[in-house]
């Protein structure tokens, strides 16, 4: 035994050593990676901008090194930020020195609204004149949905090209947790709140099928009168065009449905682009990256800081307090009362990118939207998904904005509960217990709820659905019986939710902004964006704390992460929930 002891201290005291050179080494290397980013960036003439957004984008950069050395760890790609992307190529429109963009982005992973953003981007840098070229060995259909405004479309001669028609697929776990003797007990109000049937049905509700049907349509109408428009196509060619699939037609068949505009190799390609930024055939093209890029100021132009009246644009993505990052509501309405209290801030734009979450949560946030709404203008940009408690927080602002193929609505309410006693009976737990009162010991997880206690939590969600409903009929100034007709959880594309007045414009964040600054009074003024971004050591510490595991629970999982990550968020969520059903990923 001692013998043991002794190799397993040691063991123990050499992982220490290890872990503390580890992260003395990882510091180390971030100040060097620091102090070497810290130049200035120098911009040739005749130069490109590089949009490598084969990866995941998110809704603002984190500049988080801890996360860069992640990706070159594992060959992944770090996320982008939609914030500098755009940004990036709206400078680049402006600078003499850039003669066109590049873009390598056939696999990038973002929604159809955050991938519309972009494409609104591009189509205005067209506008000045400049070019916009796309290369990719494989593009995925969100990935030619970008691609298809740019000038040139290339694909590599081997390479495949995604352009089939939307679907979502839904996972379902009853069968699961009647093996493993778990009953799933809901309540909600709203027939199209299908967020509960993963766990109570092995298939999609007859409402479910609908709503899905009514905004896939939705969006796939607006994708295919968007392409045909860049391509100079019909829609309805191009609509049967994707019923060919294109992944699978010969080359001669592709070319013909003018998706693309022909096969290349990348040196092909690069050899095109010197020709048009005057780059002899022997140099290297003179490129920027949008990292890069976000460094340099334009001649002549005034730099970032010096416009007395700002704009606060305040990020909320993610799920709202489900325990899993995402928004908390206590920091969302910290950083939203804070913008409301600083004189300097003249309006707010917020900027949400969420499936909802906890109705306790979303209630407390949208008390902070509506006292801001009271002091200056408040104008809300929607992205991918603003739906439920998305929607809920939103409600209130003097303005929405949403693009076509965003995910809002959703109103409505459920909760739902885990009764274990099944799960207990077989591994051979039983439990008993005393109690002074008729709900002392309400909710139980180790037994279903009894006649009483369903009646009580049904009335809950009720209730609350009852607030909901005022929330929004409040903020749109019309009545709860139109909010309800719209309503009972049902789920609507942006372009749809424009036609039932949920949203008053459809647009980006710079619509918002335009708009924001118009109710403001305001000609000029500089955009600064809150919560304020940690700065690296901050970064980095959170990313040891909670990125990295993330990261590696994706490495080991793959694709089952996201459908344990949902599972396990169920354990530490309020009761009452406004999100948006299932867990949705478009093709």
């Amino acid at each position: 035994m001692s013998k043991f002891l002794k190799y397993f201290l040691a063991v123990l005291l050499g992982s220490m050593v290890s872990a503390l050179f580890f992260v003395l080494g990882l510091f180390m290397f971030i100040g060097i990676l620091a102090a070497s980013s810290g130049g200035e960036v120098k911009v040739a003439d005749n130069s490109l901008l590089i949009l490598d957004l084969n990866g995941p984008i998110t809704e603002r950069s984190s500049q988080d090194p801890f996360e860069q050395i992640i990706a070159e760890l594992t060959g992944d790609v770090a996320p982008a930020g939609l914030n500098e992307v755009l940004a990036a190529i709206k400078k680049a429109g402006e600078d003499e020195r850039i003669k066109g963009i590049y873009m390598e982005s056939g696999l990038t992973m973002a929604g159809y609204a955050t991938l519309e953003e972009i494409r609104n981007a591009l189509i205005e840098f067209r506008a000045t004149g400049k070019f916009v070229y796309s290369f990719a060995p494989v593009y995925t259909q969100k990935a030619y949905y970008l691609a298809s405004v740019a000038d040139k479309v290339y694909l590599n001669p081997a390479g495949m090209l995604d352009f089939q028609g939307l679907s979502a697929v839904y996972s379902f776990y009853k069968g699961t947790l009647e093996k493993l003797g778990i009953e799933m007990q809901v309540f909600k109000h709203g027939e199209f709140k299908s967020a509960v049937e993963p766990y109570i049905l092995e298939k999609m509700s007859d409402e479910a099928r609908l709503q899905s049907e009514v905004y896939l349509g939705s969006i796939w109408d607006h994708i295919l009168e968007k392409v045909a428009a860049a391509r100079g196509l019909d829609p309805e060619a191009l609509n049967q065009s994707a019923s060919g699939a294109p992944v699978m037609m010969s080359d001669e068949d592709l070319l013909a449905t003018g998706l693309i505009d022909g096969f290349r190799y990348k040196d092909e390609v690069l050899s095109e682009l010197k020709v048009l930024t005057d780059t002899d055939e022997k140099d290297d093209l003179e490129a920027l990256s949008v990292g890069s890029y976000s460094k340099v100021y334009l001649p002549g132009k005034k730099k970032k800081g010096l416009e007395k009246n700002k704009i606060a644009v305040i990020y909320a993505e993610g799920a709202i307090d489900n325990g899993s990052g995402g928004i908390q509501s206590d920091k969302l309405s910290r950083t939203i009362r804070e913008a409301r209290r600083d004189s300097s801030i003249q309006a707010i734009v917020l900027r949400i990118n969420s499936p909802g979450g906890s109705g306790l949560g979303s209630e407390i946030i949208w008390r902070e939207v509506k006292l801001a709404k009271e002091t200056k203008p408040v104008v809300v940009s929607m992205g991918d998904l603003a739906a439920s408690g998305g929607y809920y927080i939103a409600c209130a602002a003097d303005s929405i904005v949403a693009h076509p193929n965003t995910l809002t609505g959703s109103i409505g309410v459920f909760g739902m509960l885990p009764n274990t006693q099944g799960l207990l009976n077989k591994i051979g737990v039983t439990t008993d217990r005393v109690t002074t009162n008729d709900f002392s010991d309400f909710p139980a997880l180790d037994r279903p709820f009894n006649a009483s206690e369903k009646a009580l939590m049904q009335a809950y969600i009720e209730r609350f659905y009852g607030i909901f409903l005022q929330r929004c009929a409040d903020g749109r100034n019309t009545t709860v019986e139109a909010i309800d007709e719209v309503g009972e959880g049902r789920v609507w594309s942006g372009a749809n939710a424009l036609e039932l007045k949920l949203v008053d414009k459809l647009g980006g964040i710079n619509e918002a902004l335009a708009i924001a600054a118009g109710m403001a009074e305001l000609e000029d003024f500089r955009v600064v964006e809150l919560p304020e971004v940690l700065d690296p050591f901050q970064q980095i510490m959170k990313s040891l704390s909670e990125g990295a595991s993330t990261h590696l629970g994706r490495q080991i999982l793959g694709e089952h992460y996201r459908t344990l990550q949902t599972i396990g968020e169920w354990q530490n969520t309020y009761p009452v929930q406004a999100r948006l059903p299932f867990d949705l990923e478009l093709n």
